[in-house]
C-alpha cells in the first residue's frame, strides 16, 4: 500500500445541497389512507372517524404538511386496481407531492401480500415512507419489509378466511330458501316490515306494461324507447332504458313469485371477480318464495316467446332490411322470406310470411304478403313524414323504422324509432 495516497470522500449529491442550505429542515408533505370495505352505519362510522383523526394529526403537527386524507369507502382491501383514492395518493406520492404516509394497519392498506410489498418497494424506491401505526412499522426501517412480509401474509390469510365463512353463510341460507333482493336495483319491489319482498305497486304497473306490450308484438328496443320517451325511472333510477334492462326484466323469475339462487359466483378472494354461473356451483330453485308481480302462467307465455324469436331470428336473412323486423300480429313471432314462382316458371315473386305459420296445430291467420305490398306500406309511411316515395337502404331504413307487425286484416303497425305508431291498410 503507498502511504502517499490521498483519498478524497464525495458526498451524495443530495447532502451536498443540504449542507450548501440553512440548518433548516425541510417540512415533510405527509398524507393518510383509511378505509372501510363495507357500507354499514357501523363501518360508516369508522370511516369518518378515521378521516376526521388523520386530518387533526397531521395539521397538528408543525413540522409536517397537510396533503390530504386518502379515504376509500366500501372497497375491498384485496386489490388495490379499483381502490381510485389509493391509486391517486400513490400517483401523487410518485410525482414528489407527498413525503410520508400515515395508515392505520396493515389490512387498512391492502390484505394482498404481492401488492402490499410492491406498492412499499416503489414508494420507498421513490422516498416515500409509509407508517403502518396499529403494528408500529417504519418502511424505512431494514427489518421492516421481513416483518411486513410477516404481516400482510397474516391479513392476506385473514381476508381468506372471512371469505370462506361469508360464502359459507351464503350457502346455507340458500339451502335454506332464503331469497335476497337488490332492492336499490330492482323494479317492482321493497323491503316490507317482516323482511319479506312486498310489492310497490306504482313500479309493479311498470312491470306489468313491459310484460303485455312484449306479448303485444312490440320488440324489446321500442319497448326501451317508449318508456324513455314517457320519462318512467329505470330500475337504478336513470332516465334511460336500455334494451338489456327490459330483457332482464322480461327474463327475471322474481316476477313470477320464485327465485333462482346463486346465478353468479366470487372466482377468487383476492380478484373478487364475479362469474356467470353457468353449471360450475350449486344452482338453488325457490318455488313461490314471494307474492308475484306476474302471473306464472304470463311469465312461461314470455319465456317461451322470447326463445322462439331468438330461434326463428337466427334464421331470418340478416341482408335484407326487413331482416327481424316484421311481426306476425298472430303469433308475435318473425316473418321470413321465401321465393314464389308462377307455374310455368317465368315470372318470380319475393313473399314473406309468418315463419311458425304452419309449424302447430294452429295456423297464424296472418297474411302472406309479397314484398311489393310492404314497400307500398312503407311508402305511404314516409309520406306522412314528408320524405316522399324514396327507396331506402337497409341503414337508413333501421334508422326509422323499429318494427313492423303486420295483422290478420292485412293492416301493417309501422313503429318508429321516434316512438310514433303509424297503421297502413293494405
Amino acid at each position: 500500500m503507498n502511504p502517499d495516497r490521498k483519498i478524497t470522500v464525495i458526498e451524495p449529491i443530495k447532502k451536498q445541497i443540504s449542507d450548501a442550505s440553512d440548518s433548516t429542515i425541510p417540512k415533510l408533505k405527509v398524507a393518510a389512507y383509511a378505509r372501510v370495505s363495507t357500507e354499514m352505519d357501523e363501518q360508516q362510522s369508522s370511516y369518518e372517524a378515521q378521516v376526521d383523526f388523520y386530518t387533526q394529526y397531521i395539521k397538528n403537527n408543525p413540522e409536517w404538511i397537510f396533503v390530504g386524507v386518502f379515504a376509500d369507502r366500501g372497497i375491498t382491501g384485496t386489490s388495490t386496481k379499483n381502490r381510485e383514492q389509493f391509486n391517486s395518493m400513490i400517483n401523487l406520492a410518485l410525482g414528489g407531492h407527498i413525503d410520508l404516509i400515515l395508515t392505520k394497519s396493515i389490512s387498512r392498506f391492502a390484505r394482498n401480500t404481492v401488492d402490499t410489498l410492491q406498492t412499499v418497494r416503489t414508494l420507498k424506491k421513490a422516498g416515500v415512507e409509509v407508517i403502518f401505526e396499529k403494528e408500529n412499522l417504519r418502511t424505512f426501517d431494514p427489518k421492516c419489509e421481513m416483518m411486513l412480509t410477516i404481516m400482510s401474509s397474516l391479513a392476506q390469510e385473514e381476508s381468506r378466511s372471512i371469505s370462506e365463512n361469508v360464502r359459507w353463510g351464503n350457502q346455507k341460507s340458500m339451502q335454506d330458501g332464503k331469497v335476497r333482493f337488490p332492492y336499490s336495483c330492482f323494479l317492482g319491489y321493497k323491503k316490507g316490515k317482516d323482511g319479506a319482498p312486498e310489492i310497490v305497486e306504482e313500479e309493479a304497473k311498470v312491470v306489468r306494461a313491459i310484460y303485455q306490450m312484449f306479448l303485444d308484438g312490440w320488440t324489446i328496443r321500442h319497448i326501451a324507447r317508449n318508456l324513455t320517451k314517457k320519462k318512467i325511472p329505470t330500475p337504478r333510477g336513470k332516465s334511460v332504458w336500455s334494451a338489456a334492462t327490459v330483457q332482464n326484466i322480461l327474463k327475471n323469475e322474481k316476477y313470477k313469485g320464485d327465485a333462482l339462487l346463486q346465478k353468479t359466483y366470487v372466482e377468487d378472494f383476492l380478484t373478487k371477480k364475479v362469474r356467470k354461473n353457468n353449471g360450475e356451483m350449486r344452482q338453488y330453485y325457490v318455488a313461490q318464495s314471494h307474492e308475484p308481480i306476474i302471473d306464472p302462467e304470463v311469465f312461461d307465455q314470455v319465456q317461451e316467446l322470447l326463445e322462439k324469436q331468438k330461434t326463428y331470428r337466427s334464421k331470418v336473412r340478416d341482408c335484407h332490411p326487413f331482416c327481424n323486423m316484421l311481426i306476425c300480429g298472430d303469433c308475435g313471432r318473425f316473418y321470413g322470406h321465401k321465393v314464389w314462382h308462377n307455374h310455368d316458371n317465368t315470372e318470380r315473386y319475393d313473399v314473406w310470411y309468418c315463419n311458425a305459420k304452419y309449424q302447430g296445430s294452429k295456423v297464424c291467420s296472418t297474411p302472406t304478403l309479397r314484398e311489393l305490398e310492404i314497400y307500398q306500406g312503407l311508402g305511404v309511411v314516409l309520406t306522412q313524414l314528408g320524405e316522399g316515395e324514396t327507396t331506402l337502404s337497409a341503414t337508413k331504413f333501421r334508422e326509422i323504422i323499429e318494427s313492423v307487425t303486420i295483422n290478420s286484416d292485412r293492416t301493417l303497425k309501422f313503429l318508429l324509432k321516434d316512438g310514433q305508431e303509424i297503421t297502413v291498410t293494405l
